[in-house]
């Protein structure tokens, strides 16, 4: 399977650190090394999880890369993506979308 992971981080402070972006990047890497996944694409943004995900520039790449190859999205932890379950259910109709820390989940 295809995917295009997607990554975020709320504050510059934590871009600049890497940590957040380390740790994301190593359970997007673990699920896909245990699953078989191959990683067609990588984004990051840098922003407030307050934002919905359509309105962040890299986030709306990753979708867009997800449609145009027909790969699923993942992410490390749900909240990367978004924590309003509003946000999460119209991206549901949009792309396929896993998460890392729990890959076989639908």
């Amino acid at each position: 399977m295809n995917i295009v992971a997607y990554y975020r981080v709320s504050t510059d402070g934590q871009g600049k650190s890497g940590l957040g972006l380390d740790a994301q990047r190593e359970y997007v890497r673990l699920a896909a090394e245990s699953n078989s996944w191959n990683i067609i694409g990588e984004f990051t943004d840098t922003v407030s999880g307050t934002i919905t995900p359509t309105e962040r520039t890299q986030c709306k790449a990753a979708l867009a890369a997800c449609v145009e190859h027909g790969a699923t999205l993942v992410v490390a932890k749900l909240d990367r993506l978004s924590r309003d379950v509003e946000d999460i259910a119209g991206l549901m109709k949009r792309v396929k979308f896993k998460v890392a820390t729990m890959p076989t989940a639908d």
